[in-house]
């Protein structure tokens, strides 16, 4: 059996480049950017960013899978660095800012046409369920959160107002982050 060499360096850069363009660009005017103006930004031919990411999914799901990296890193970040309750409330802003950027990359995924799910080369809900659990366990520990909130609970809520404020300013979307922490937390003597 063959086994397949690693990418020349100046194959990585090329995608890496790619990366950085799709994510300004998905940014600026979401999932549908031109991905000719993606290879053009990234200093690339458009034969180029085919060959790293033959469809706009796969270049969908690269990035998709950067940004869910880094929102779980976070969750470590934060779980090591400040006290429970803190850590749990900056990770919560974190998921929301995560889940309303892009305008929808993370909705255009799921509604893309294809054979399931993306291939993001893990499983992303899980990631991010396991990132809230991190941040979430802490909490519950230290009497910061309710004994019976699970991470599911916080996903599904947080997802909920991402969702329900696709067309509100971001200051709806966190006051209503605002009364669910408030609702999440623990009360004395409850």
């Amino acid at each position: 059996m063959r086994m397949g060499r690693a990418p020349r360096s100046d194959a990585r850069r090329n995608r890496d480049r790619v990366l950085a363009a799709a994510r300004e660009a998905f940014a600026e005017e979401g999932p549908g950017a031109s991905l000719n103006e993606i290879a053009r930004r990234a200093g690339v031919g458009p034969g180029t960013l085919y060959r790293h990411f033959p469809a706009r999914r796969d270049l969908h799901a690269a990035v998709l899978a950067e940004r869910v990296e880094r929102l779980c890193a976070l969750a470590d970040e934060l779980a090591a660095s400040r006290p429970a309750g803190e850590a749990l409330d900056a990770w919560l802003r974190a998921f929301l800012d995560h889940a309303r950027t892009d305008h929808g990359l993370g909705g255009a995924m799921m509604a893309e046409p294809g054979d399931g799910e993306p291939d993001l080369g893990f499983d992303c809900h899980a990631a991010i369920r396991g990132a809230a659990e991190r941040v979430l366990a802490p909490a519950r520990d230290e009497g910061a959160a309710r004994a019976d909130l699970a991470a599911d609970d916080v996903v599904q809520l947080v997802a909920g107002i991402a969702l329900s404020t696709v067309r509100a300013g971001p200051e709806r979307a966190e006051r209503l982050l605002d009364l669910v922490a408030d609702a999440l937390r623990a009360r004395p003597g409850g």
